[in-house]
């Protein structure tokens, strides 16, 4: 492990970062290639070896910058900002600014070690570009439809809406044909498609949105470790004998992923013999309808793991609880 520290907060336009290697130096550069290439002078400045680089995961702000710095050979690290907070509180940090965050970010890398970040392979953020924003235009859409029903009296106005959503459903029929023929053009991505497209709820918007989010399924070491990262497993609060709350879904983790369970799991909820049969046996212990559907998103996760780390299609008889209990 490198000896030298970088701690990096982003934002849209600028990166404020850290060095902490025996003393402390803070600079700040444009978040651009330029800026990257003054980064990179300033640390062989400040340093003789390659840095250990650690930032938060910030939506698409900071992954040119990790994939910069890694290809640079240095170490690279991209953590939840949630675990930023937690350790901003945990040292009593009473003021907020973007040079401080860098401090901190920093702090947080040298005491807690995070893991490694690898970048994605190129086509898996095409993928995931593209499913995101078919995400969008389908909720544009959902609100121009909307405002059909909101009692507008104007033609032009009711025109002008139909004309919009005429347009946006264009551009999600060519972005959905797009995709499709990305998947087929990497091997790899077809043969995961196929294998999610065997699992009893899972159709092509689900399957897609699977992969984009998941990427390569080695990345995980298990199916509780893929569930964590989806935010899907259980949140247990209980303290002594007196204290017992009942247990929520955790949350914490890939919000886009989690939410390309949902509908799926209520279909799975009835088509899905194994998510099925799971379920029935919940709500015959009483849990609540609501529980059940998180639990078959859990599940259909762990199945989703099972298939693709096994490479073969789904098979309900084929014994899956060992793999996805």
């Amino acid at each position: 492990m490198s000896n030298a520290i970088l701690g990096i907060d982003i934002s849209k336009d600028t990166i404020d970062v850290a060095i902490l290697n025996g003393s402390k130096h803070l600079q700040i550069f444009s978040n651009d290639q330029q800026g990257y290439a003054e980064l990179q002078k300033w640390l062989e400045t400040h340093t003789d070896e390659k840095v250990h680089a650690c930032m938060e995961a910030t939506g698409q702000y900071g992954y040119p910058l990790a994939r910069y710095l890694h290809q640079q050979k240095h170490q690279v690290s991209v953590v939840n900002p949630a675990r930023i907070k937690a350790y901003r509180q945990t040292r009593m940090y009473r003021n907020k600014t973007d040079r401080l965050d860098a401090m901190l970010i920093a702090d947080f890398c040298l005491t807690q070690r995070p893991g490694l970040w690898e970048p994605p392979k190129r086509e898996y953020e095409q993928l995931q570009a593209q499913t995101r924003h078919l995400d969008a235009l389908k909720g544009m859409l959902q609100q121009e439809k909307n405002r059909l029903h909101a009692g507008i009296a104007s033609e032009y106005v009711l025109e002008q809406i139909n004309g919009h959503i005429e347009y946006i459903k264009g551009q999600i029929k060519e972005l959905e044909k797009a995709i499709e023929e990305l998947i087929e053009q990497h091997a790899e991505m077809k043969k995961q498609y196929e294998l999610l497209q065997s699992i009893p709820g899972i159709g092509f918007q689900t399957a897609v949105r699977l992969i984009a989010e998941i990427k390569e399924i080695t990345t995980f070491e298990n199916a509780a470790q893929l569930a964590a990262y989806a935010g899907v497993t259980p949140r247990q609060y209980c303290s002594g004998t007196s204290v017992k709350r009942r247990s929520l879904m955790s949350k914490t983790g890939n919000v886009n992923l989690r939410k390309s369970l949902y509908m799926p799991a209520i279909v799975a909820k009835r088509c899905n013999p194994v998510i099925s049969t799971f379920c029935e046996r919940l709500i015959a212990r009483g849990k609540p309808p609501k529980v059940a559907i998180g639990a078959a998103m859990r599940k259909m996760l762990h199945i989703v793991y099972g298939v693709l780390k096994s490479g073969k299609p789904f098979d309900p008889n084929y014994g899956l609880c060992e793999i996805c209990p």
